[in-house]
């Protein structure tokens, strides 16, 4: 672990008038937005139970009919909570982060897609206990006679579609913009859906008050995606009119871009967030990709900092300056916002620093107020040195640099030449008093990982813990 030397300084901070206003992120978004979707599952079980949920256990086909609409409707709750959570709604962003909306997400999305399974095997059983047909003739004289359920199977085959894909195994052998694209489907199979539900599910027509809600939350889901995935980038984009006025080299694999535009200073851009980019060079431009700010917002450019790690980021050394930019977001919640406390700790590896550099630059000038810890698999991976060191020390604060190959020999954030100390040893050498700090943590998601549990280990509590995942 080596601190690297301070070289004379260049200021680089934002000036008063630019830099943008960081309010702190209110902490009862997250529980307003926990209580909304549980009060949803709640009212959607009352309405069941209104229904004569409860009192439609005459027989034995009844009873598992009854209990296969009850695992619809839980579904078909769950399906419009996932697409909120895909909208990209600002207070739901802010509220959870992509760490935890990623998982609840998943978690969601899974739970509504075993529930609707269970629902088409309970009540085509129920309804085939009052038959001679046997199971498999009665789902295919449902799917054939029903009123919508051929759609409802198209949709359901699209949801398959999307599950299958999101398993790991198969997420790890897409590439992001095949999986994104496949990802969308999602949205085909909850609108596929929706006839079904209206023309045959007496839960959806019951009475007033379940029409409306139910009539209601697909409206409001189906707002909220077109406001915020669709107009809201749109606007934004034309608002602004970003184009790129330089492309710098800052090692041979990894390229910083400057843009510049209109009213940047109108954008409710954090230093730390991300966007998803799209640059219109040519044939691959309707792919987006997530990039994180390398530098703190300043009203007049934007910069982004990225490895060519594949297709689309190697792509960014070869663009030229005006060619025009769309963009979506700002996105994420590692940012000065969500800061507990006064004094600051930036643990980066490798790319993953340039989010930090950015936070680095916002954060206030305190002694020894922040230290950056700057991991690395050698010298030559080192980028954005001087300016992390000119904007540590205009912070009163210091960078060390943590360099050498990774340790195979266990998990852990260290390289192998520090094998003899602990996770959370090496952290308290660092920063002796880390544990009255924040943590902000960017890099691989199994070394951030490592970190934090070392971060935790050294008595960090998880709130003042911070990350941002770039996986899918």
């Amino acid at each position: 672990m080596t601190s690297l030397a301070l070289p004379e300084s260049r200021d680089l901070s934002v000036p008063a008038a630019q830099r943008h206003a960081v309010r702190p992120t209110p902490a009862w978004w997250r529980d307003a937005t926990a209580v909304f979707a549980w009060a949803t599952i709640l009212f959607v079980v009352a309405l069941w139970v209104a229904g004569g949920g409860l009192s439609a256990f005459g027989s034995l086909g009844e009873g598992v009919t009854n209990v296969g609409r009850l695992s619809g409707l839980l579904a078909s709750v769950l399906m419009l909570q996932q697409v909120l959570l895909m909208a990209r709604i600002p207070i739901v962003e802010q509220a959870w982060g992509q760490d935890e909306l990623a998982r609840v997400h998943r978690l969601v999305g899974f739970t509504s897609f075993n529930l609707m399974v269970v629902h088409i095997v309970l009540v085509t059983v129920g309804y085939s206990a009052g038959t001679d047909l046997g199971v498999v003739a009665t789902f295919v004289d449902q799917v054939l006679h029903s009123p919508g359920m051929l759609l409802a199977l198209a949709g359901t085959v699209a949801l398959v579609m999307v599950v299958v894909t999101s398993v790991k195994k198969a997420r790890a052998r897409l590439r992001y913009e095949s999986w994104h694209l496949l990802h969308l489907y999602a949205y085909l199979g909850a609108g596929l859906a929706l006839p079904h539900q209206l023309w045959t599910g007496q839960d959806f027509r019951s009475n007033v008050v379940a029409t409306v809600f139910w009539w209601g939350l697909y409206a409001a889901s189906l707002a909220a995606v077109l406001a915020y995935r669709v107009v809201l980038p749109v606007v934004r984009s034309l608002r602004h009119r970003l184009v790129v006025s330089e492309v710098v080299a800052e090692s041979p694999t990894v390229t910083s871009v400057v843009m510049t535009g209109r009213r940047l200073d109108r954008l409710p851009v954090r230093a730390g967030q991300f966007f998803q980019w799209r640059f219109l060079d040519g044939p691959g431009w309707t792919r987006a990709n997530p990039y994180s700010l390398s530098a703190a917002p300043d009203g007049r450019t934007l910069r982004v900092t990225a490895e060519a790690v594949g297709d689309s980021s190697a792509r960014l050394a070869a663009l030229r300056p005006g060619t025009r930019v769309l963009l979506e977001g700002p996105y994420g919640r590692l940012h000065t916002g969500v800061r507990t406390r006064a004094k600051t700790v930036l643990v980066g590896a490798g790319i993953g620093i340039t989010p930090l550099r950015a936070i680095l630059e916002e954060l206030p000038a305190s002694p020894d107020g922040v230290v950056v810890i700057y991991r690395v698999g050698s010298q030559a991976d080192i980028v954005l040195a001087d300016e992390l060191l000119d904007l540590a020390r205009a912070k009163g604060g210091r960078v060390v640099a943590v360099v050498g190959h990774r340790n195979r020999d266990r998990t852990s954030w260290l390289p192998v030449d520090s094998s003899h100390l602990g996770d959370a040893e090496a952290l308290t050498r660092i920063v002796p008093d880390i544990a009255e700090r924040d943590v902000y943590v960017c890099g691989h998601p199994r070394w951030m990982d490592a970190v934090a549990a070392a971060a935790h280990e050294a008595g960090v509590p998880a709130d003042a813990i911070h990350s941002e995942r770039f996986t899918y």
